[in-house]
């Protein structure tokens, strides 16, 4: 019988993979400070089912191709590397980094930095992304229509990737069931990613019916088309700057006071993310609760008083 949390003992490797693919599921539908600000953030960005689909499939596939590479390292006995304590806020200020800068790109606060637009054109050629309309240098739009959301502009493929590639490196009860559990008992360097991978696909499964659900959503209120689009860059833009914010303070108070990664709470709910609540959820919770609730609030009511705008 599997026993998800607690896996030590294994008839075969086949249990080993469909253990490693059912905890991939939990972890997706779990609050966990490694994927759900992120793919809601990236979600809402999307404002279509399609867009949230497409999100959560690209983020979960960087994120996927992370555990993949961390599994055959943990095969090599690196996982206690990477399962290190102090490895985790040094992860969260990388992972917080990157949510602020992808934020401010989104809502435009960077469009005058050289740093912003430089990586955006090597990036777009390593990945041979289109862009859309290209903009005048007031920031406008070069179509003779108006653009009530000028200065705000849409999240690139290439920063969901990167993101999820990121983020993937964050290591909590999950990670360290596969890294120390899992993958060492693989019996060969040649499939000793395979744990990985199938708790990647697991979580890809869930973030993609997360993105599709939040995309759903957005496409289903009853505003004007440039509301809604206004509504989903400036909550999802906000909520990965300040959420970003949040988890570089976060990590440097980690740094600073290493005792505080211990710090939580014990309930009696015997599923990794729900059991022992510590920085990590009430992170989540201060991301998607309230700075992205606020946002959306906020947005949501400046469409609506202003609706002829967004017309």
């Amino acid at each position: 019988m599997i026993n998800l949390y607690n896996p030590q003992n294994f008839s075969s490797i086949y249990a080993i993979l469909i253990t490693a693919f059912l905890l991939g599921i939990v972890h997706g539908f779990t609050p966990d400070e490694h994927t759900w600000p992120i793919t809601f953030s990236y979600s809402i960005g999307s404002y279509s089912t399609k867009g949230g689909f497409k999100t959560g499939l690209l983020f979960s596939l960087a994120f996927t191709l992370q555990r993949a590479v961390a599994s055959e390292l943990a095969y090599f006995a690196l996982g206690k590397i990477l399962t290190k304590p102090g490895v985790i806020p040094i992860v969260y200020v990388f992972v917080g980094i990157v949510m602020s800068f992808a934020g401010a790109y989104v809502i435009g606060l960077g469009k005058n930095f050289e740093f912003f637009e430089g990586l955006e054109k090597i990036l777009l050629k390593l990945f041979r992304i289109k862009t859309g309309p290209k903009r005048n240098n007031d920031g406008n739009h070069n179509n003779n229509g108006n653009d009530n959301n000028e200065k705000s502009r849409p999240i690139p493929i290439y920063m969901v990737l990167l993101h999820g590639f990121i983020a993937g490196w964050g290591t909590g009860a999950f990670a360290i069931i596969v890294y120390t559990v899992l993958a060492p008992k693989m019996p060969n360097a040649y499939i000793g990613f395979l744990p990985g991978l199938l708790f990647g696909l697991g979580t890809m499964a869930t973030q993609i019916i997360i993105g599709m659900f939040v995309g759903r959503f957005m496409e289903r209120l009853k505003i004007p088309k440039k509301g809604i689009e206004y509504i989903a860059r400036k909550t999802s833009g906000q909520t990965l700057f300040w959420g970003g914010l949040a988890f570089v303070v976060a990590a440097s108070l980690e740094i600073a006071f290493p005792k505080l990664i211990q710090a939580g709470f014990i309930t009696p709910i015997k599923v990794h993310n729900l059991h022992n609540l510590g920085v990590g959820f009430f992170l989540v919770i201060f991301i998607i609760l309230f700075i992205l609730t606020v946002s959306f609030i906020k947005s949501l009511k400046y469409v609506k008083n202003n609706s002829p705008e967004f017309l």
